[in-house]
């Protein structure tokens, strides 16, 4: 739960009533209310700055201090399901939609990025975030009930959906702290290869899994030209953009065998043309950009075809929650190395997307696509 030093007072504090009292009553958020999900101002020009800011203005002036909720999953829950965001002068977002189609921002100079901002934190870190794999994706929960299970789960039903075998080898694009490698190689036998942008992911995997046939490659996935029996990309595709989509599956069908199988595992937005949150861009995950349903099924026409296709996003919303309250538990490891403006953005990110996917606003979607099968299509989980 987080405290603020004004906390006590900015109920007490009379004011004049803002625009943002009678937006957020749309969404059944009060200002300075009493229920877990109402927003608690400590700074009263925050709420200019979120008007004339939008995500970003309401982002960093959490990461201030300026305001806070103490359910803040639940404030974005409501916040989304209300779509205020599309209420206040959305003609603000043309520039970073019109950018974001007119740049590639997923370029190969661009690739490493996120690696270094994002995942290169430090494994201590995220070990104490995540399950024992360190898997940093969504859990398939349907019969768990703890992470752990739910990772496990998730990671045994995508080597079911791609049907490995021993002596099969696979490819993980994306392989991030090598969960899914690790996974599939003592379960099922399978040779893996990983390609990352982040060194600390595979300076992990290979003091992890040294004694496993799991190679890993430090690499951009544009250069993969070797032959597989199976894909996996495991919430990378979010890294890759629409304009590189295309070749995303070009590099696909270039690497799979006849009748290989590709199993695609990423977050996904329910419109084509809108923009990637700001803040989450700018803070959490720089170049980002979540494709649509259309996107994928355009880029994999006439490369491709789509098998199956399974929505399990309210599965995020629980594994979320389950990293937020791994994150809280272990922040005193971890206070003097980051300050309180990282701790309240670590809390916003996880908390926001939690809600986001409550809301149903975001989703999460895997994708088998095959290869030229021959002899009948391969039966999906």
């Amino acid at each position: 739960m987080e405290t603020n030093s004004s906390a006590t007072t900015s109920a007490t504090v009379t004011r004049p009533r803002h625009l943002l009292d009678d937006l957020l009553a749309t969404a059944d958020i009060r200002i300075n209310g009493d229920r877990p999900w109402d927003m608690q101002v400590h700074r009263e020009g925050a709420l200019d700055e979120i008007v004339a800011r939008h995500s970003l203005g309401l982002g960093e002036s959490y990461m201030r201090g300026d305001w806070s909720a103490q359910a803040l999953d639940e404030f974005f829950y409501r916040l989304l399901r209300a779509d205020l965001q599309s209420k206040i002068k959305p003609f603000r977002h043309l520039w970073r939609i019109a950018r974001s189609h007119l740049l590639n921002l997923q370029s190969r100079s661009r690739a490493f990025q996120v690696g270094e901002r994002h995942y290169d934190l430090g494994n201590d870190f995220y070990r104490t975030m995540l399950d024992s794999r360190m898997t940093y994706s969504c859990g398939y929960w349907r019969d768990a009930d703890d992470l752990e299970q739910a990772q496990t789960a998730k990671l045994d039903l995508i080597c079911r959906k791609l049907g490995l075998k021993p002596g099969m080898r696979l490819l993980d694009i994306g392989c991030g702290w090598g969960s899914l490698v690790s996974y599939a190689a003592e379960n099922y036998g399978v040779e893996c290869v990983g390609v990352t942008v982040s060194r600390e992911q595979r300076r992990f995997i290979e003091e992890q899994y040294g004694h496993l046939p799991i190679t890993v490659h430090l690499q951009d996935y544009r250069s993969l030209d070797q032959p597989f029996d199976r894909i996996a990309s495991v919430g990378m595709f979010e890294h890759v953009g629409h304009k590189n989509h295309r070749t995303f599956m070009e590099v696909a069908a270039r690497c799979l065998k006849k009748n290989g199988l590709l199993l695609l595992h990423t977050i996904g937005k329910n419109q084509r043309r809108s923009a990637t949150d700001a803040w989450i861009e700018k803070y959490i995950f720089p170049n980002g950009d979540l494709p649509s349903t259309g996107q994928i099924c355009d880029s994999a026409e006439n490369l491709l075809i789509a098998e199956d296709l399974h929505n399990f996003g309210s599965d995020y919303d629980k594994t979320l929650m389950a990293w937020h309250r791994n994150f809280e538990s272990h922040w005193d490891r971890f206070a003097e190395k980051f300050d309180q403006q990282f701790y309240r953005m670590w809390r916003y990110y996880l908390l926001s997307c939690a809600g986001a996917f409550r809301a149903r606003h975001i989703q999460l979607w895997q994708w088998i696509f095959s290869r030229k099968l021959e002899g009948g299509v391969t039966r999906i989980v």
